[in-house]
């Protein structure tokens, strides 16, 4: 805003609060003389001192008039209504900042309107499964198994296929992995190929069924945490209702599909087959039919998804990803963990083995957060769990247990807050992303409920400055202090893609940042009618940016980056 279009609208806001209350009478009979002068010349632009702030700045309002008031009436009893040069600098100065005010509220609403009409074109763009919709397969007999793949503490993952289920892609990876190391100029590059997926496009996990009993709704009623990320048709129409607390309700909740949370595309229960490899690696858990020393109920769960390549971990452990994809690999799970939030689900068990891996068109990594057996899902969406008792569940994995929930002591009144736990955890799975040790690993040394943050290791120098920002802000121990999964995903998105907004940004004024969320959501409006590109992770996580966009959350990224980039080099976490 010009300085000659700020002093015409202070000048006019104090002209206006002068007209309604400042001389009363006086006022009145010049604001009528004024109004008729006016009729007959050029016309002007009156502003309402009522409309310039919100209701919610009222009181502002009445006492900066108040103020003004006593000011202009004390000048007017001295000079006869001339005021002395002293009082109309104070009074011009008043309102020139209400008409900055003003400017400043109207820039926001632009730049709100902004967010919402992009976020509403992006949010009626659905997610796309990658297998076809298919309307059978609720039987165990339906599938032909393959190997296993995968254990747990609580269940098995077998390979498995099924005529009516078959990728969209030709080209889709495979589950099993085989390791090629090329040379090239001395350096050990290590890459992952596919064999055998176009036979097994589906997993089949098999959950261990202790005490549960053998009745359908039983099991239902006691995994019913395992249906959360389960499609609308995942369970046949007569079991989609079930007994639950006693009530004949419907199934808990369960989360809309997102690219980087799994999706089970069918539940059912079924006898416990003898499967390859159950004598040798779960016996105790099969029930006595099939070994005598079994301790396993006769039927379970049975859960059936996509086949994945292999887990984060897998993957880490044989290639190193580039600079670039790391903090691809950091975004999505940030992306994955918001989406959660937002639908009133903390997973509590977020590590590197409970996230699945393939690949897009561009080889770029895609991650899955998988295995919901420990997440909280009330119907309240507020993710707070009452902590009366030393026997209610605080999740799993005590290392990556965030510090408010590691130290909470239970007792009346005790409330552990979960909407930024699963945000810690990324942060402290970044370092494996990154190359280095998960530094709350036991092998490592630090204790989420008693580590200092000056004491986590420094991140290797390669990485992004801000992405080093972003993980040490959600390394913080005061969850007051540490940005959501939404923020830290914005300051992400800006430092991939808007540094050239950022350049010249304040923490205040939003209106470039708009101008370039426009052209963003353009470009990506192009990229995703073009064909394949719109299918690659960075396509995906441009339009997951833009379908949550919030003018608030968005300030808070700018914020914490700008506020970053002034206090370098000097250390981060001294903040």
């Amino acid at each position: 805003m010009s300085v000659k279009h700020a002093l015409s609208r202070g000048l006019e806001l104090g002209r206006s609060v002068f007209q309604l209350g400042l001389l009363k009478p006086f006022g009145r009979a010049a604001a009528k003389l004024r109004a008729d002068r006016l009729r007959v010349g050029q016309p002007a632009r009156t502003v309402q001192p009522q409309a310039f702030l919100p209701s919610r700045y009222r009181y502002y309002r009445t006492s900066l008039r108040g103020l003004a008031a006593q000011l202009q009436s004390a000048g007017f009893r001295r000079r006869f209504g001339a005021g002395s040069p002293r009082n109309r600098a104070v009074f011009l100065a008043f309102g020139l900042g209400v008409g900055l005010i003003e400017q400043q509220l109207e820039d926001d609403r632009r730049s709100a309107a902004t967010c919402q009409e992009i976020q509403a074109v992006f949010r009626k763009k659905k997610f796309q499964s990658p297998l076809r919709p298919f309307t059978s397969g609720y039987k165990l007999e339906d599938y032909v198994i393959g190997k296993q793949i995968g254990k747990g503490s609580n269940a098995a993952v077998y390979e498995a296929a099924a005529p009516f289920a078959f990728p969209k892609e030709s080209g889709s990876r495979c589950s099993l992995v085989e390791l090629k190391e090329d040379e090239d100029e001395g350096q050990t590059a290590r890459s992952l190929s596919c064999c055998s997926l176009r036979n097994f496009p589906l997993a089949v996990k098999m959950m261990w069924n202790f005490g549960t009993g053998s009745s359908s709704e039983a099991i239902l009623r006691s995994m019913s945490q395992e249906l959360v990320p389960a499609g609308p048709l995942a369970l046949n129409k007569e079991r989609e209702q079930i007994t639950l607390d006693g009530h004949f309700g419907v199934l808990p909740k369960r989360v809309s599909a997102h690219p980087n949370v799994i999706r089970v595309y069918r539940a059912f229960t079924a006898d416990v087959p003898l499967l390859p490899g159950a004598q040798e690696e779960y016996p105790d858990v099969l029930p006595a039919r099939l070994n005598p020393d079994g301790l396993g109920n006769n039927r379970t769960l049975f859960l059936v998804m996509k086949n994945y390549p292999c887990t984060l971990r897998q993957y880490l452990e044989v290639s190193i990803p580039s600079r670039r994809q790391s903090t691809l690999m950091v975004l999505q799970l940030l992306e994955g963990v918001d989406h959660l939030c937002r639908q009133g689900v903390a997973h509590r068990d977020l590590k590197s083995d409970n996230v699945l891996l393939e690949f897009d068109s561009d080889g770029c990594p895609r991650l899955v957060i998988t295995d919901f057996g420990c997440c909280l899902a009330q119907s309240d969406s507020n993710l707070q769990l009452p902590f009366n008792s030393i026997w209610v569940d605080r999740g799993g994995n005590a290392s990556l247990m965030a510090p408010e929930v590691a130290t909470a002591v239970p007792g009346a009144g005790v409330v552990i807050d979960y909407s930024k736990a699963d945000a810690w955890a990324v942060g402290a799975i970044s370092y494996e992303i990154f190359g280095q040790r998960n530094p709350f690993y036991r092998a490592v040394g630090l204790e989420s409920r008693s580590y200092q943050e000056k004491q986590l290791p420094p991140l290797p120098s390669s990485v992004p400055a801000d992405v080093q920002l972003v993980i040490h802000l959600l390394l913080r121990r005061n969850p007051n202090k540490r940005p959501s999964a939404r923020v830290a995903a914005n300051m992400l998105h800006l430092s991939l893609w808007g540094r050239k907004a950022l350049a010249n940004q304040d923490s205040t004024g939003m209106r470039k940042l708009a101008d370039w969320l426009l052209c963003q959501s353009a470009v990506v409006l192009l990229k995703g009618c073009s064909g394949p590109s719109g299918n690659t992770v960075e396509s995906e996580l441009q339009r997951s940016f833009l379908s949550n966009l919030e003018l608030e959350d968005l300030r808070s990224a700018v914020g914490y980056l700008l506020y970053g980039r002034e206090q370098r080099p000097a250390c981060i976490l001294s903040a």
